[in-house]
C-alpha cells in the first residue's frame, strides 16, 4: 500500500507540475495579446457548477474534477469584437486547467498525509512490535524446551527406580 501511495503521489505531482508549466505558457500567449483584453467583459463568463467524483486509490478516497459548467451571458456579435468567442474559449480553458490544478494538488496532500501515516505504521511494526513479538516467542520456546526436559529427565528418574526395585 505504501509504495503504491507512493506512485500515486508522483504521478499527481507531475500532473500538477505539467499543468503548470501550461498554464504559463498560455498566460504567456494571452499576454501577448494583452490591450485587447482590457475591452474583454470579465462578466461574460461564469463558471456554474464543478462537479466532482471521488475515486478510489489504494483504499483512499481521493476527489477528481468531472465537469465544469459555464455560463455565458448573450452578447451582441455585431457590436463586441470579433475575437470575444476565442477569449471565452481561452477562459474556459485556462479555468478548467486551474481547477484540475487545485485538485491534482488537494490529490497529492491528501494520498501524501495518508502514506505518512501508512508509513508510521510500517514502522511501528516493523521496529516495535515485531521485535517484542519475537522476544515473546523465544520466551515460549525456551520455556516448552524446559518443559521437555523436564518431562524427559522425570521419565529417567522414574526408569531407573523401576529398574532398582525389579533388580531388588
Amino acid at each position: 500500500k505504501e509504495s503504491a501511495l507512493r506512485f500515486e503521489v508522483k504521478k499527481a505531482r507531475d500532473a500538477a507540475n505539467a499543468l503548470d508549466t501550461e498554464i504559463s505558457q498560455r498566460s504567456q500567449q494571452i499576454e501577448e495579446f494583452f490591450k485587447l483584453w482590457v475591452e474583454f467583459d470579465p462578466s461574460l463568463i461564469q463558471i456554474e457548477e464543478v462537479q466532482i467524483k471521488t475515486r478510489k486509490i489504494a483504499g483512499v478516497k481521493t476527489p477528481e474534477l468531472e465537469h465544469i459548467s459555464y455560463s455565458i451571458r448573450e452578447f451582441d456579435m455585431f457590436i463586441a469584437p470579433s475575437w470575444w468567442l476565442d477569449g471565452i474559449d481561452t477562459l474556459k480553458q485556462m479555468s478548467r486547467m486551474q481547477i484540475e490544478r487545485e485538485f491534482m494538488l488537494r490529490k497529492m496532500n491528501l494520498l501524501e498525509e495518508v502514506r505518512k501515516k501508512t508509513t508510521q505504521k510500517v514502522n511501528l511494526y516493523e521496529k516495535v512490535q515485531i521485535p517484542a513479538y519475537e522476544e515473546a516467542i523465544l520466551k515460549i520456546i525456551r520455556f516448552l524446551e524446559d518443559e521437555e526436559n523436564l518431562s524427559k529427565a522425570a521419565q529417567k528418574i522414574l526408569k531407573d527406580r523401576i529398574a532398582r526395585e525389579a533388580s531388588a
